[in-house]
């Protein structure tokens, strides 16, 4: 592994050292049969620099991308910051209002976009956009990128045989924007410096013992900070490969992983119980893996995941503001909702009360972070300095996630605090309701959030949505009979919807936010309504 001194942490830095100790090895290897070596890297982020700095990018600009997990997204990553500029990394899925505000919040001079997507332009005001790269060849239209010059991105080259000197950016300078999923409000755009985009690869290579035989399956959106910083930056810091798909596929993700050779993997969200809920066959062990992070993770499969792949599964807690600040090890008995030790070395971490007060062992409060190391935590929210201060009271950042220590002094996330449900005196997560549910034979997946029942004065009330698997019909009677059977009476769900998909993120991430502003709809089945009673 690499082992650069903190004051020389830059993904340029660290693209250059690999380049000049790896060569001509294989680095990152696509769907199409593209490989990118080290040292082409090095070569095409260098040569995409100068264009992009004829272009018209200069220092403190910002490049935006809409780009698929592809051979271009990490060399225009590399180059934008060599110009000295910053790469904002955008969800691939976004349209309309969407895309809109990122757009309008990051202000970029160009933007690079996959021709594939270039619709999703439509209707935007481009005027304050200079130059649009045109990613990938194709029959799809680029009608919607009206106003900016286009660019091929095959036909950008330097315009100049002696190119200017570019910058050498230090481990405070802003490398990326990453924009939250915004499930509680618009979308924020974390400045993520240089040194924080490192730590995130170097702590997942620590912890993981990544070394140069090492394969990464990377099938989760470059976009996004876990294959981003994790597992691909995590990997070059290793002089680690990289098997990069464009999307995640259940049903196809043991093939990929046998074809590519690889021995770790990252799930996030629900992937990784969609991967345990395919079909079971008699290759489930065949495969070079040796470890697997994924979160979160319930005891209604996480075991059993672990038993029929031969995978062990590591956990870990963090957000792309303040880092990967614990993780469990490989070799860690399984325990869903452990994340394991702080990474005491880099963070200090706390569990507080509402009034920013420590609770001991054992007490559930809200997570808050700090950094010990200069640089390797968010610089703050693009144009956002309200939503920044907010974030940081009493000099600790404010997760926003319940957790508790344990007396080994392990952290155990307990749930985002919004879904924390408070019924009858008592704190129930919502994660925990819905692992029940999603267990039932009849239930594809579910989402539980509180509603405010306006008979009991506007007291938090437990509401399940419900997606049924195809073909299969299940009762609000029958899903609470199964209920009752498995958690406490107080978490049993008053109100049940059955609905037929969830409002998700790229990445997997439930959007609750619009689930608990639906509230109580017509078609929603009330257990008091109709006399159901939950035996005591």
């Amino acid at each position: 592994m690499l082992n650069l001194p903190n004051d020389r942490w830059t993904l340029v830095e660290l693209v250059r050292r690999q380049a000049e100790r790896l060569g001509e090895r294989e680095f990152m290897r696509f769907e199409d049969g593209t490989v990118v070596s080290f040292a082409a890297l090095e070569r095409e982020s260098s040569r995409l620099a100068h264009a992009l700095a004829d272009l018209g990018l200069r220092p403190g600009d910002r490049l935006l991308a809409l780009l698929l997990n592809g051979p271009a997204f990490l060399p225009l990553l590399i180059a934008a910051n060599r110009v000295g500029a910053v790469f904002v990394a955008v969800n691939t899925e976004l349209k309309g209002a969407f895309l809109e505000h990122q757009l309008r919040n990051s202000a970029p001079r160009i933007i690079a976009v996959d021709r594939e997507l270039a619709k999703a332009f439509s209707g935007i005001d481009l005027s304050g956009v200079e130059a649009a790269i045109v990613v990938g060849r194709g029959e799809h239209p680029v009608d919607a990128l009206r106003g900016p010059r286009l660019v091929d991105l095959e036909d950008l080259r330097p315009s100049s045989t002696t190119p200017p000197a570019l910058a050498s950016p230090s481990p405070r300078d802003i490398s990326t924007v990453i924009y939250t999923s915004g499930t509680t409000g618009p979308s924020k755009g974390v400045l993520v410096p240089h040194a924080h985009a490192y730590l995130m690869g170097y702590g997942l290579a620590r912890r993981l013992e990544i070394v140069e035989d090492d394969v990464y399956y990377v099938c989760m959106p470059m976009f996004h900070s876990n294959a981003l910083f994790m597992q691909t930056v995590g990997s070059l810091i290793a002089g680690a490969r990289v098997a990069i798909v464009r999307r995640f596929s259940p049903s196809r993700w043991l093939d990929d992983v046998r074809r590519c050779g690889a021995t770790l993997t990252n799930g996030l969200g629900v992937m990784p119980e969609f991967i345990f809920r395919q079909p079971p066959t008699a290759n489930d062990r065949d495969h070079r893996l040796r470890a697997m992070m994924a979160v979160p993770i319930a005891a209604e499969w996480g075991r059993a995941f672990e038993q029929r792949f031969g995978v062990p599964l590591v956990q870990g807690y963090g957000m792309t503001e303040v880092n990967i600040v614990a993780y469990t090890d490989p070799d860690d008995p399984l325990e869903p909702g452990c994340a394991g030790r702080v990474l005491d070395d880099f963070f200090e971490l706390r569990i507080v009360d509402a009034d920013d007060r420590p609770l001991g062992h054992g007490q559930v409060g809200e997570i808050v972070v700090r950094p010990k190391e200069p640089w390797c935590f968010m610089a703050g929210y693009q144009r956002m300095p309200d939503r920044t201060v907010e974030a940081w009271q009493n000099l600790w950042f404010h997760t926003g996630d319940a957790g508790r220590f344990d007396e080994q002094g392990r952290l155990f996330f307990v749930d985002r605090i919004k879904d924390c449900i408070r019924r009858r005196g008592e704190n129930i997560s919502s994660f925990e309701i819905e692992q029940v549910i999603g267990a039932h034979p009849q239930v594809a997946e579910s989402a539980v959030v509180a509603v405010k029942a306006t008979d009991l004065g506007g007291e938090d009330e437990v509401k399940a949505y419900v997606v049924p698997r195809a073909g299969e019909e299940v009762t609000p009677e029958a899903l609470l009979d199964y209920c009752q059977d498995r958690m406490p009476r107080f978490a049993v769900p008053r109100f049940v919807e059955f609905v037929p998909a969830l409002p998700k993120t790229a990445t997997g991430k439930l959007q609750k936010e619009e689930l608990r502003r639906r509230g109580k709809t017509p078609a929603t089945w009330d257990r008091e309504a109709v006399g159901y009673v939950v035996r005591r």
